[in-house]
Formats: C-alpha cells, sequence, structure tokens
C-alpha cells in the first residue's frame, strides 16, 4: 500500500488505450464483483450515443493510470428552459491510491471542463459526506428527480451542483440520463 501524499498526479483526458488501465483501477477501487459492474457500465457508457457529449479522465503518476471519472449528458424532463447537463458516473481511485485527494482533482478537473463547454448543471447519486466537499448539494430538495426513484433514507445521495450560478432555484425537473444510465439497477443500494 502507498501512503505517501507526495507525488506527482496529471489529470488528463483518457484515451482508449487506458481502458485496460481503468478497468483495473475500478477492480481495485470496488472488488471483483461491484468492480466488474462498474466496468461494464463504462464501457456501455463510453459506447452510448446518447451519453455524449461524454468527458472522461484519468490520473495518472509515473505513467501510471490511478483513477477515472467520467460525466455524461443528461437532460431535465419538465424543464421549460434548455440548457445543457451532465451526470458524475462513476468515480475510481485505485485502492492503493485513496485518500490522497485524487478523486477530488479528477472531479474538479471534470467540473472545470464542463463549465467551459457551457454546462449548466451536474448530478451525483453518491456518498453524501463525499461530494458535498466539492460543491454537491442535496438535489431532491431543489426539485431535481432521479430517474428512479431514491429511497428516503438514501435521499441526500441525491446530489446537483450549479455551474452556472442561478439555475438552481429557477429549473426542476426529472433528470433523464443515457439509455445505460436508465436501468433501475444503477438508482438502487
Amino acid at each position: 500500500m502507498i501512503y505517501s501524499t507526495i507525488m506527482s498526479i496529471q489529470i488528463r483526458a483518457a484515451l482508449e488505450t487506458d481502458t485496460p488501465a481503468i478497468l483495473d483501477v475500478v477492480l481495485s477501487a470496488f472488488g471483483n464483483e461491484q468492480g466488474q459492474e462498474i466496468a461494464d457500465l463504462i464501457i456501455d457508457l463510453l459506447n452510448d450515443r446518447s451519453a455524449q457529449p461524454v468527458i472522461s479522465l484519468v490520473a495518472t503518476t509515473n505513467n501510471r493510470v490511478v483513477g477515472h471519472v467520467l460525466f455524461t449528458s443528461t437532460r431535465l424532463k419538465q424543464s421549460q428552459q434548455i440548457f445543457s447537463s451532465a451526470i458524475l458516473a462513476p468515480l475510481s481511485v485505485h485502492s492503493d491510491y485513496q485518500h490522497q485527494g485524487i478523486g477530488g482533482k479528477l472531479i474538479q478537473g471534470g467540473l472545470n471542463l464542463l463549465q467551459a463547454m457551457g454546462v449548466g448543471l451536474v448530478f451525483v447519486l453518491g456518498h453524501p459526506g463525499y461530494y458535498p466537499k466539492y460543491g454537491f448539494v442535496a438535489a431532491g430538495t431543489r426539485g431535481f428527480e432521479a430517474p428512479y426513484p431514491i429511497p428516503p433514507e438514501h435521499a441526500d445521495a441525491w446530489m446537483v451542483q450549479d455551474l452556472k450560478p442561478g439555475i438552481i432555484g429557477s429549473v426542476l425537473g426529472k433528470v433523464e440520463c443515457a439509455d445505460t444510465l436508465n436501468d433501475p439497477k444503477h438508482w438502487q443500494e
């Protein structure tokens, strides 16, 4: 296990040749059973036209891929305004490199790119103790319904961040994700 926090981490766009390394990171981060499901999800999202545009970023150190994040396109059903939105799913950091800020660097790198692209909102279904550190807030209480119902005990895991100030509070609706994510199994604990 690596404990040093003194390392050089680079965040860059994932290349097609990074795919095997990304899948290794996912398996390390989530274990074989859940990791394989998430690895399959990544492959499916990368090939899903309804997920476009996709932002796929890797974190590397010494030319080794140690983290990955994927953002895919979403739409808001019931919203009268037209603006771009995305969902962060999934984020993974190799088990040997966790708790060193790599996930945060991947998130921030992706948010910066999305903002530069004009994306207004970013959603995530994730750990409510982690994502608020990066600007995410509860989405359900702000009028954004998940693609599938989130049990009340996990409602705070459904989060949103506005990349254009003022969007939260001026729009609401049900989030529609890429076809690949339009499966209830991706929305259950």
